[in-house]
This record gives structure tokens, sequence and C-alpha cells, in this order.
């Protein structure tokens, strides 16, 4: 009764992976039996949700029980599938057992279930979700046609969603910290000045839109860098843009004369540009 409630409660999408002709067992385990899945695609629990779980496991007890399977490295231990959150907030809680559901599978369902049961809640952030689906990939040999498959969602969701991990890993922290959405993270994939871009999003609390519309101002510059031009003029010029947001090019002549421009794409920047300048000189 407790497996067809678990299987039921998680979605079409486990059920299919668990398979009907799995067998399970349910019963009761010491809380130092278990030990983390090492395929678990969630690195972050929020201490606030954890004291929640445990403040109502100290009150009702643990509701759901805990998927895992027999931990092979580890006789007599069980590695957790489904429910690290409630087997935290249960040692929090002072239990000294659990209620679990034992099934007995290999590695790739171990990270399929675990990814599908955090994305059906919503546990994984973008980085965290985009890794789970690499690992499949990567180490089981999955196409993303069968990703998409199992977790329900687009083969474009999930190319998209990879494509995040090619973002500089100071932009990757600020997504895990819920600082960056993956929408303001799309939009900053194949810039080379990511990271700037990003914590200007971040100084700014842009929304997506105008995230978008600033890395395009940056992609349409293409950032001139000719040869010709001094390194010195040439670190001025990028410094500018990248302060302003706006194409900037500055052509110095020998003689140390020249000409400074600022490409504006509205009025709102033009009159941004006319008062930086009347307030300064």
């Amino acid at each position: 009764m407790i497996e067809r409630k678990i299987k039921k409660s998680l979605g079409r999408g486990l059920s299919s992976l668990l398979g009907e002709t799995s067998k399970s067992e349910n019963t009761k385990v010491s809380i130092n039996d278990l030990v983390r899945n090492r395929y678990q695609p969630r690195k972050y629990f929020s201490k606030e949700n954890i004291e929640e779980l445990s403040n109502s496991i100290k009150e009702r007890g643990v509701i759901q029980p805990i998927v895992v399977r027999p931990d092979k490295k580890n006789e007599g231990k069980y590695e957790i599938i489904a429910g690290e959150r409630r087997w935290i907030a249960s040692q929090n809680a002072g239990l000294h057992e659990v209620p679990v559901v034992i099934f007995n599978i290999d590695d790739a369902k171990s990270l399929e279930f675990a990814i599908v049961e955090n994305i059906q809640r919503q546990d994984l952030n973008p980085v965290e979700e985009a890794q789970g689906y690499k690992r499949l990939i990567d180490e089981f040999k999955y196409g993303q046609d069968k990703v998409s498959g199992f977790i329900g969602k687009s083969r474009s969701y999930i190319a998209n969603s990879l494509r995040l991990l090619a973002l500089p890993t100071e932009v990757l922290i600020m997504i895990e910290k819920g600082n960056l959405t993956a929408g303001h993270a799309r939009a900053l994939i194949g810039m080379s000045n990511a990271s700037i871009i990003a914590k200007k999003i971040v100084e700014k609390k842009l929304s997506v839109r105008q995230a978008e519309k600033l890395t395009k101002q940056f992609k349409d510059k293409k950032f001139k860098l000719i040869d010709k031009k001094d390194s010195n003029i040439l670190d001025l010029q990028k410094s500018l843009e990248e302060k302003t947001g706006l194409n900037v090019s500055i052509n110095n002549k020998k003689n140390s004369m020249g000409t400074i421009s600022f490409e504006y794409n509205d009025l709102d920047q033009l009159d941004k540009i006319i008062s930086v300048i009347k307030n300064n000189y």
C-alpha cells in the first residue's frame, strides 16, 4: 500500500523508472544506517526549510517514507535515493529510526530517480539540474532524447539546461545562490565577459528582459579590438564599454588628437550620456 502511494505521489515518471515489477520492502531502519546518495544532484538545502520540516517531524513523525537501496560498499547500510532532506531533518528532530522503502536498482536508475524526485518538488536549482542531466549523459551514455523522455521535458529544454554549464564558475555560483535565474543566465551564454555582465545584472537588479537587452548591447559591439590601436587606448575603451553598457569607440591620432564616440540605442541612453557630461563639466 505504501509503495503504491509513493509511486503515485512522485508521479508517472518515477513509476516508470521503478517499473511495475520492481521489488521493494517497507520497513524501519536505524537513522545511522542511512548514507547519502553519491548520485544526489542536490547540493544545497535551505536551513529554514530543514528547521520547519524538523519541527513538523517532532510533532507528526516522518509521514512519507525515505526511498533507499542497499549500499553495495557497506553491508547493512542503505543509500538514500529520495528523501535526504527528510533524513537530515529527522536527525535534527532526534529520531533514532525512520520508515523506508527499499528498492534494488542500479546506479543509473538511482540518479534518474533522484533527479526526477527533486525536479518534481522543484528542489534543484538550475545548475544542479543541468549537472544531473550531464552525469546521465557522460557517465551512463544517455542521449538527450532519452533524458527528455524520462524527465518529461522537451529536448530543447534539456539542451538549454546543459548550455548553462558553459558559463564561468563565478556565474554558476550566482545561479546556485539564487542571485541569478536561469532566464538571466541564458542571456549570458556565449559572452566572453559573462561574469562582468552578471555582476551588473545583480547590482542593478535587472529583470530578465533588461538583462537580455544589456547583453545584446555587448554582443552588438563585438569589441572592435583593432591591432593598430594602442593597448592603453583599447583598455580604456573596454573599460568605458563595461561601465556604461554602450558601444564606445576611441580613435587616437599620432598627434594625440582624436575622437571618442558613444553609440546609444534609445533616448534614455542619450539622456544619461548628456546628464553625465553636464554634471561633470
